[in-house]
């Protein structure tokens, strides 16, 4: 490798988006960083060695942060210090994946931890993410993996000098031709040594038998190590590099050019606010007391109907809020602040709507019970309430925080529901049921996962001759059979799961 101890540097893409320079990329530290990717490469084929994910995950996020500090030393801490608050969601989420036994919640827990270790990558070096817009979060991401997954192959070629190595292939030749000569002389002397000796045989059978399977999983394994090296290279470089041009987060994000004129745009304001407002009246019957339907409507069909109407009223509105914010001309204060009060307005008309669409969900949740569907839609409308009130923030102060607000309140809605605990509420939610209506889908606390399994232990315990009993205490045996093994599976809710489950197995 060479010595060259200058900046890193990258020559590729959109000057929006990547640095732009005439030099090859480099490393600071080129050797030091080609062995931390290769051992971070070997520690994710140890760590991933199956698809059951468990303390695996956090460790591998542990590693590869520790790397990062290391690598950049004092100086990378000092750059990256303003966007270190990452670490805290990346950690969390990261940690869940450990926590958590729910597939579709651990899905989201991954995705969540990758998304904000690409933006982690990406801010290492310099730009500040609160300058991101809306759609900067997502494009900011995608760049930064793209470019990881570009760097290595020019970063092997513009650190690693094979020069040398081409030198001493002439030296080799002698040996190579040595080889070709004794290759027909020992086959003829093993042959008659393993006839005159059957201990010899049976040695030498040992030593070069092999089986098929075994070959091709020793080469997947190094396969998948080599991947892992490729990719951890690419983002350790990625984040200690030097720009050479404007990036996504180095400045506040462009307002786009007006092209809708006040009186039209304030028109279309007033009108949905009117007709909103007729909404509202109405439904505030429904939400304080006792709305009068129509006869052969009962209230759980009203509920079912109405919800997906009216969560998709309050999308839609947040987007013609915003694309109303960012090209309405707005000439005067006067027409600023009569703006900024239509769409306030319309916020607060949109919150009640929202409200009437959660009394809805939760009307419809206490007649049919909870699913994953419900109870992750019912949080959702939670989040996206949170996320228009910021929206009537920003529009009077720091407009352009909004896109950071939207990502914290996703950020927020996953972490929600990783404390709310889908599974087990959904299990308690409906185990509560059964004493008022004596019913329960045993079949659908069959797909609940691990995490469910202290609240139906703790049912069982308190009800051992209950009509559910047998059921439910067939799904706790279940926790106990076929749980990964291996320490890097090791998982908290899993390794619970099968101590309850083998509890019911032998009482």
């Amino acid at each position: 490798m060479t010595t060259a101890s200058s900046e890193f540097s990258l020559d590729t893409g959109d000057p929006h988006v990547f640095p732009v320079t005439s030099s090859r990329p480099r490393l600071r530290r080129p050797r030091a960083t080609f062995l931390a990717a290769l051992g971070l490469g070997v520690c994710a084929e140890v760590l991933f060695d199956g698809l059951a994910l468990g303390v695996s995950f956090p460790l591998f996020v542990l590693l590869f942060l520790g790397t990062l500090l290391w690598l950049g030393g004092r100086e990378g801490w000092q750059r990256a210090r303003p966007n270190a608050w990452l670490m805290v969601p990346l950690l969390f989420f990261s940690g869940m994946v450990f926590v958590r036994a729910s597939p579709f919640l651990t899905v989201l827990n991954v995705l969540a931890s990758g998304l904000l270790l690409l933006l982690l990558v990406h801010f290492w070096a310099a730009g500040r993410v609160q300058r991101l817009g809306l759609w900067g979060y997502p494009l900011t991401a995608l760049a930064t993996f793209f470019r990881s997954m570009l760097l290595p192959p020019t970063l092997v070629h513009a650190e690693v000098d094979l020069s040398a190595a081409r030198r001493q292939v002439p030296k080799l030749l002698p040996v190579l031709r040595g080889g070709l000569l004794a290759a027909p002389v020992l086959l003829v002397f093993t042959v008659l040594l393993a006839s005159a000796d059957a201990v010899f045989e049976r040695t030498l059978s040992d030593v070069l038998s092999f089986e098929p399977a075994s070959l091709v999983e020793s080469f997947a394994r190094g396969l998948f190590t080599f991947g892992s090296a490729f990719g951890v290279l690419g983002l350790l470089a990625q984040a200690m590099r030097r720009r050479h041009g404007a990036e996504l987060g180095d400045a506040e994000v462009v307002p786009a050019p007006a092209r809708l004129g006040f009186t039209e745009s304030l028109m279309l304001v007033g009108l949905v606010d009117l007709l909103f407002l007729g909404f509202a009246a109405i439904q505030l019957a429904f939400l304080f007391g006792e709305a009068l339907l129509p006869e052969g409507l009962t209230y759980s069909s009203y509920a079912r109907r109405g919800f997906f109407e009216l969560l998709a009223v309050s999308l839609l509105t947040l987007g013609l809020i915003l694309a109303l914010a960012r090209w309405t001309r707005l000439a005067s204060p006067g027409q600023v602040r009569a703006f900024r009060v239509g769409c306030s307005v319309m916020v607060g008309l949109v919150l009640l709507i929202l409200a009437s669409a959660m009394k809805r969900m939760a009307l419809y949740e206490s007649v049919y019970g909870y699913t994953h569907l419900r109870l992750y839609t019912h949080v959702f409308m939670g989040t996206l309430a949170g996320v228009l009130a910021w929206r009537a923030v920003t529009l009077w102060w720091r407009p352009e925080r909004f896109a950071l607000g939207a990502f914290l309140g996703a950020l927020g809605y996953l972490a929600a529901l990783n404390v709310l605990d889908p599974d087990a509420f959904i299990a308690r939610g409906n185990l509560e049921r059964v004493a008022r209506h004596d019913e329960l889908d045993t079949g659908y606390v069959w797909s609940l996962s691990e995490d469910a399994a202290p609240v139906l232990a703790g049912f069982v315990a308190a009800e051992p001759e209950g009509p559910f009993a047998p059921e439910l205490t067939a799904v706790l045996r279940s926790y106990s059979e076929g749980t990964p093994s291996g320490w890097p599976a090791f998982h908290l809710a899993r390794h619970r799961a099968a101590e309850l489950g083998a509890s019911w197995r032998h009482p």
